[in-house]
């Protein structure tokens, strides 16, 4: 469905450089890897928000340089993680704004279609009960799923996400994280999400990309990438890395400074120990 070949993209201060992959269709895929590698410069390149340098974006056989932005809203919707949420706008008309794409010329009222639309991807997202408040009325979590549901209402084939999860507690987390692989499962959704939290993205992608400082330092299921030898190097951190007991996907264990300088000292002591027996 998506394929990069030998992107590069950027800022004066930052460059993405020689990103190649493919998203296949209906597969959750998890871009991660540390601050300022490029995670989120790479969704913007995707939506042209950031023009390539070299290299190409296709997308279902296309440049994405020769699709519209209307087109290509036609068939990837993003949920930001900088969104604007004007106050005084109801749930349900801010949701209503992913069917632009789909007016045609003239248009300036929904149609029937559209009104049936939103109504199901608010019954999906779960936030039918709250369609008539404000967004100002509304929590994080609830944002969040509005965000999903109006980028659901343009019924796209590829959803982008940048890190949806970002300042929720566990509930709100697990809740979205659910909903997104309800619809990459039930409805064949292609998904590319960016992720900050290294479990959750083993628990629900089936593959990964890391980054580390502009380039890919390595692809493959999580179970190949999310070993401590890789987090250890690309994250500079100490980790151990366990099997999941429920799924035997790959589970992050940070260890803190306090507890490796303990460790070393009960070590040193042993081995002293072992010595003047």
């Amino acid at each position: 469905m998506l394929e990069t070949k030998s992107l590069v993209c950027g800022y004066d201060n930052f460059l993405l450089k020689g990103i190649s992959f493919k998203v296949n269709f209906s597969e959750l895929v998890g871009i991660i890897g540390p601050n300022g590698s490029g995670k989120t410069t790479l969704i913007r390149a995707i939506t042209k928000l950031v023009r390539p340098k070299e290299g190409k974006i296709i997308y279902q056989g296309k440049d994405i340089t020769k699709l519209s932005f209307k087109e290509l809203a036609k068939e990837i919707a993003v949920v930001s993680q900088d969104a604007y949420f004007p106050d005084m706008v109801k749930v349900k008309d801010f949701v209503l704004l992913g069917r632009i794409p789909h007016f045609k010329k003239f248009q300036f009222l929904e149609t029937n279609k559209d009104l049936e639309i939103v109504e199901e991807v608010m019954k999906l997202t779960g936030i039918l009960e709250i369609k008539d408040r404000f967004l100002k009325e509304t929590s994080g979590g609830e944002r969040q799923l509005v965000l999903i549901a109006r980028a659901l209402a343009q019924e796209p084939k590829l959803l982008l996400l940048d890190e949806p999860t970002a300042y929720l507690d566990i509930t709100h987390k697990i809740k979205i994280l659910d909903l997104i692989r309800k619809l990459n499962k039930k409805y064949s959704l292609t998904v590319l999400i960016v992720l900050h939290d290294l479990n959750l993205a083993s628990q629900y992608c089936d593959r990964l990309i890391l980054l580390k400082e502009g380039k890919i330092y390595k692809i493959g299921t999580p179970s190949e990438v999310l070993t401590y030898q890789i987090i250890e190097e690309v994250y500079q951190t100490v980790v151990i890395v366990k099997e999941n007991p429920f799924n035997f996907r790959p589970y992050v264990f940070l260890v803190s400074e306090e507890e490796m300088k303990r460790r070393r000292k009960d070590e040193k002591k042993r081995i002293n120990s072992d010595l003047y027996r």
